[in-house]
């Protein structure tokens, strides 16, 4: 087993472990065991779990924001392109492994014990809310708008993941319609040619 491959082996076992049990939770051994890397390749590879953890986080930050894009992407006028975010995190919610936001729960665990993760938490948040400055943008709206927008969809992400179910997202989507309406945003068009999930869970 080459190293690349068995770096994405081994990612995907602490991906898998990590979001769904935890990261405090998961030691190195049952991420060697969700993987079939030996522990000592593992710890070439990752010398530290703190490292790893930053591995999982910036791997499955490029994912995430990647299918969002292309999701967003389907729809061509600005006010429906910033409702298709909060359609596509509530298809992320329907799914059936949907444990919150990797970044938060990460950030809850380690955030006070590790400047590193919670760096890393921070840029992603800020990528996000700099893609939704972009739409806003795009829409002709001010520029505190992107902010409300980021705080509607980070407030569904959290309650999402206490509660369950996509009811939040939904809540979040007429919110931001609501806003978008008040400044004058055609958000008529309510579906894209050929609007589905995404092709894998973020």
């Amino acid at each position: 087993m080459d190293s690349e491959v068995a770096r994405e082996r081994a990612l995907d076992a602490a991906e898998r472990l990590f979001y769904g049990r935890g990261v405090q939770a998961v030691g190195m051994d049952a991420v060697r065991g969700g993987s079939g890397v030996s522990l000592k390749r593992l710890y070439q590879l990752f010398p530290a779990k703190e490292q790893l953890v930053l591995a999982y986080l910036e791997r499955r930050d490029l994912r995430w924001r990647g299918q969002l894009a292309q999701y967003v992407d389907r729809y061509e006028e600005p006010g429906p392109r910033i409702l298709a975010v909060f359609d596509w995190l509530g298809q992320w919610f329907a799914e059936p492994d949907f444990r919150g936001c990797a970044w938060i729960n990460a950030y809850g665990e380690l955030g006070a014990a590790s400047p590193l993760v919670a760096d890393r938490v921070r840029t992603h948040k800020g990528a996000f809310r700099e893609y939704l400055d972009g739409l806003a943008a795009d829409a002709g709206l001010p520029a505190p708008v992107g902010g409300q927008l980021f705080l509607l969809a980070e407030g569904a992400m959290v309650t999402a993941g206490v509660t369950g179910g996509t009811a939040p997202a939904g809540q979040a989507r007429e919110a931001a319609r609501v806003l978008l309406g008040a400044a004058g945003v055609n958000v008529s068009a309510a579906e894209a040619p050929g609007a589905g999930p995404p092709s894998a869970p973020p």
